[in-house]
Order: structure tokens, then sequence, then C-alpha cells
């Protein structure tokens, strides 16, 4: 049974830097992701990693400012969010998708190109990063 605890976010400050890490148990997969939801509106693909090439998808809107980071031997995803603005403010959720076996649906996935984040992914909890001006 695929497992993941979400960590780190918070309250931060319009221009600050946080770290969320998604530890994994059970899971052998090489797709792992990051989503948010912030309240009213629609759920966001964020960032995406493919550990067997080291591939990764970032959203425009974060572009430049998060990175996506696998500590293979800890099983732990990481979410370096730097420069971070308001409009970030949102839950965050790790979602891994063991289905997923290449990197083009992996990223794809991620980026609402194609396939269903529900009918792939296993969710975390969700963590909260809430920056305010």
């Amino acid at each position: 049974q695929v497992q993941l605890v979400e960590s780190g976010g918070g309250s931060v400050q319009d221009g600050g830097s946080t770290r969320l890490s998604c530890a994994a148990s059970g899971y052998t997969g090489a797709c792992m992701s990051w989503f948010r939801q912030a309240p009213g509106k629609e759920r966001e693909g964020v960032a995406a990693i493919y550990t067997d090439s080291g591939r990764t998808y970032y959203a425009d809107s974060v572009k430049g400012r998060f990175t996506i980071a696998q500590d293979n031997a800890k099983n732990i995803m990481y979410l370096q969010m730097n420069s971070l603005k308001p409009e970030d403010t949102a839950m965050y959720y790790c979602a891994a998708s063991p289905r997923v076996k290449s990197s083009n649906i992996c990223m794809n996935l991620v980026a609402g190109k194609g396939g269903s984040p529900d009918e792939y992914n296993y969710w975390g909890q969700g963590t909260q990063v809430t920056v305010s001006s």
C-alpha cells in the first residue's frame, strides 16, 4: 500500500521561501508530483519528477521559483519554493503514480494534458502554505 506523508509549509512572508517534503512508503514507481488547490480554484499540477530519468516539469506559474527533487535513498520528495507570492497560497498535495510507466505520460498527467490525476494518483493528506504580503 502506498502511503504519502507531507511536511513543511506553514505561513511565509511575500518573497520568502519554504520547503515541502513528501515521505513515500510502499512506492517503487518513478512518477511523483506536487499539486495544489486554493479555495474556490481548480486543482493545479505544480511540478513533477520522473525519477528514472530525472526529467522534471513545472507549471508556468512556478517556473524559475520552485524546484522539485527526489532523495531516492530516503524515498523523500521535496519541493523547494522560493520567491513566494500571495497567489501561491494553497493546500499542497504530494502524489505518486505507480501505473505511469513513461516520463511523457507523467509530465502530461501533471500538466493537465492527458489522463485523470484522481484515476492515476495516490495522494498525501496535504499541507497548507500561506503567503502573506
